[in-house]
């Protein structure tokens, strides 16, 4: 199994995460999107939208994220990633699609080069951009989070699965951003129970073998 990557891409942290829950091993490919790797014709035989990551399990070539780890729940059941009931299903799904259609979107790499190269947005007017998204967002999450008898050391009880996967790399791209978590408790301490376990804390964007490309 193959998993194409960029240390700093977010929804590649997830992939590394749940991987890592599963107790699957992969190879991992950098694709530097500072250098524009994922543009190229050869990566976008691969994919063509042009992003990471991509997993490529045996003839299987998937992208997007959510897709994948979906995938790798009905692949490889075990351990599961979501709970059992369709009503706590949908719940996790909830926090999970948050991230990923209501933050990430707005602060993506993509995202910030048009700022900057099309807008003519300097370095103070980005972070401020990015940190109105990331703060909006996170403050959702830490009502939801607070107020869901759902809500146990992780997202959801006791047992780390497909909404932390999301959280946590959104986390770490505040903390990289000096997002300030001290308004959001129950974020903080979630992350905190994730980046315990190997599965979270080897996963981290400056542990990867490509952290060297800045």
């Amino acid at each position: 199994m193959k998993l194409y990557s960029y240390f700093r891409s977010s929804a590649a942290f997830r992939l590394r995460i749940a991987l890592n829950l599963k107790g699957i091993k992969y190879e991992q490919v950098a694709v530097s999107l500072l250098k524009g790797e994922q543009l190229t014709d050869a990566f976008k035989t691969i994919n063509p939208q042009g992003l990471v990551p991509v997993l490529e399990d045996g003839p299987q070539i998937l992208s997007q994220s959510l897709a994948i780890c979906e995938y790798l729940e009905e692949a490889y059941p075990e351990p599961p990633l979501l709970p059992k009931t369709a009503v706590e299903r949908a719940h996790v799904r909830t926090i999970a699609l948050a991230v990923a259609c209501e933050i990430h979107p707005l602060n993506n790499l993509r995202v910030l080069k048009h700022l900057k190269n099309a807008l003519g947005q300097d370095e103070e007017q980005r972070d401020a951009w990015y940190r109105h998204w990331v703060t909006e967002g996170l403050g959702t999450l830490e009502t939801m989070l607070a107020a869901s008898a759902w809500t146990g050391r992780y997202c959801h009880g006791d047992i780390p699965g497909l909404a932390d996967i999301f959280l946590i790399p959104q986390v770490a791209n505040a903390i990289r951003y000096q997002c300030p978590l001290d308004p959001y408790p129950t974020i903080s301490r979630i992350n905190e129970e994730c980046l315990k376990l190997p599965a979270f804390a080897n996963a981290q964007p400056h542990l990867q073998p490509d952290a060297v490309d800045s």
